[in-house]
């Protein structure tokens, strides 16, 4: 039995808050302020809609830049249809230091794109005070769109584990959902608990690190099924986590692999004249099947969501 997801290379998944985010993103992680503008306008051009950068990793104003290339070059695509992503470093965290960290943001990127889809808090690692503060700061972009500073769509969190979640809410300032946690998931860390409580409050999971940074690529068992099926590792690996119902972002420095990463995809219409179908059988969802597996392959190897104030 196969099972079946339907979607395609722009499919959208929608947010707590109405917007709609394209479910394959291209993200941006150590890739040097050299590249970032090429690299993203080459994503783009292989049809991704979705892209991912950070204060930390120093290269939001290029990737701005790629954007804003891309759109001049491709005035049938419009602002609209291109989801951008950036982050709110630890060392940004508080409520001071987060309005003087979206201030960067809009001096980074205003010269090439108008407003920013997504502020995510980037991990929890600092402390309760912290972390609500530039969630209160956040918030205020979001509820003040014509704030003088940037137009801020949706906020967010990654790295928060159920502790860090329940701290928000019970927050008597609390006002605006987050609309997405971005975390490390794959078969190894599929984080079943973590999901079911995301669900509950409506909160999109995004998987960073869906390849495994490489690092299971040549899992005994996922070379087995790999040669089996006939399909890739990374191929098994993306469709799993499509199939969870995860946005996905995948990050690498070749476009032809960031074109094949998307292609995996079904095209925009199937045979039928509606979506096209991704799958994969029973046997392959069953061996990747871990519940109770908490493999950690980025931080260190110490899972953020667990982090305790100190």
């Amino acid at each position: 039995m196969t099972h079946q997801r339907s979607l395609h290379k722009f499919s959208t998944s929608e947010l707590n808050n109405g917007q709609h985010i394209p479910i394959a993103g291209f993200g941006t992680y150590l890739i040097s302020v050299e590249k970032a503008a090429t690299l993203v306008y080459d994503a783009l051009d292989a049809g991704y809609r979705h892209i991912d950068t950070a204060i930390a990793y120093k290269n939001q104003r290029e990737v701005a830049q790629g954007v804003a290339r891309f759109l001049q070059d491709h005035p049938n695509v419009q602002r609209k249809d291109i989801w951008f992503t950036t982050k709110i470093a630890n060392e940004n965290q508080g409520y001071e230091n987060t309005q003087k960290a979206v201030q960067q943001i809009s001096d980074d990127t205003k010269e090439f794109i108008d407003y920013v889809d997504l502020i995510l808090i980037h991990s929890p690692k600092t402390s309760t005070k912290e972390r609500l503060g530039t969630y209160k700061a956040l918030q205020e972009y979001v509820l003040e769109p014509n704030n003088g500073v940037l137009s801020v769509k949706s906020i967010g969190v990654s790295n928060y584990g159920i502790a860090h979640l329940e701290e928000l809410f019970h927050w008597e300032g609390f006002k605006v959902k987050p609309v997405i946690n971005q975390l490390e998931l794959h078969p190894w860390l599929p984080r079943v608990g973590l999901r079911e409580y995301l669900d509950k409050h409506e909160i999109l999971a995004e998987a960073y690190s869906p390849l495994t940074r490489g690092r299971r690529l040549d899992d005994p068992e996922l070379l087995e099924l790999s040669q089996r099926y006939n399909l890739s590792p990374a191929e098994i690996l993306l469709k799993w986590s499509y199939l969870q119902g995860f946005i996905v972002l995948v990050k690498t420095e070749s476009p032809k692999r960031a074109k094949d990463n998307l292609d995996l995809l079904p095209d925009s219409k199937g045979s039928d004249g509606g979506d096209g179908m991704l799958g994969l059988n029973s046997e392959i969802l069953k061996v990747l099947d871990k519940p109770e597996s908490k493999v950690v392959l980025t931080w260190g190897g110490i899972d953020p969501t667990l982090y305790k104030d100190e």
